[in-house]
């Protein structure tokens, strides 16, 4: 399937249970595709809620309506619907994802974190952790740190071996959550090279980037979030 990714009629709004109730729309009507091989960037001010779709993507947040169908071990699947067993399928397999903030276990070294989803995968420890390495030395991360727990580190430390273990399955769809925000320009244009070698896999990848510089060098198309504000319509 071309378009792994196909994102219909979607809408999403908060209740505030401590104000009376009252119901906070973030977006409605999100529809666009990601093909294989592309970056989408979702653009527009803060607050317009593009990282509500990123999480609403990963199942992090219930869907108010609407279908994202994501191709799953050659069938589709809707998220907005799946079953929370479907959905932890779906992120083991098809479906990554990068966040701004690493969490991870305490007392777990680096390396082991970054390994980890492919361990998760049915991988040897050996080659797993020969890939994490690799990743970790491209992302110019010290190697004296590696047998470390991130807690232990600086931010921009952490978004390294967040983004190492992003990157290291061959998940057909990635999410991208600010993966730069922290990042010194070196590791930037190291982040943007990776981002470059998923598109020529084949990877279809959707992200959030406000650094422009980023986004101009890995977006294929930039799409406005605005638009899909409830709040931008009733002005």
């Amino acid at each position: 399937m071309p378009t792994p990714l196909v994102v219909s009629e979607v809408a999403k709004s908060f209740t505030m249970h401590l104000r009376d109730g009252i119901t906070l729309p973030v977006v409605a009507g999100v529809f666009f595709s990601v093909k294989k091989g592309e970056c989408v960037v979702l653009g527009g001010p803060s607050g317009v809620g593009k990282s509500s779709i990123l999480k609403m993507l990963y199942g992090n947040y219930a869907v108010d309506a609407g279908q994202i169908l994501i191709e799953h071990r050659g069938h589709l699947v809707d998220l907005a619907s799946a079953a929370p067993r479907s959905v932890l399928e779906v992120r083991r397999d098809t479906l990554g994802y990068v966040s701004q903030f690493l969490r991870v276990v305490p007392r777990v070294s680096a390396l082991d974190v970054v390994a980890e989803p492919l361990l998760a995968r049915g991988v040897s420890h050996q080659e797993a952790s020969e890939k994490a390495s690799d990743l970790l030395a491209k992302l110019n991360l010290p190697r004296e740190l590696w047998q470390l727990p991130p807690a232990t580190f600086s931010g921009g430390e952490q978004q390294r071996v967040n983004i190492a273990r992003g990157f290291i399955t061959d998940h057909p769809v990635l999410l991208l959550d600010e993966p730069t925000a922290s990042l010194d320009a070196k590791n930037r244009r190291v982040v943007v090279e990776m981002i470059a070698g998923k598109k020529a896999e084949g990877v279809a990848l959707l992200g959030i980037f406000h650094d422009k510089e980023v986004r101009d060098a890995v977006a294929d198309r930039i799409l406005d979030v605005s638009a899909f504000s409830p709040r931008k319509a009733a002005a």
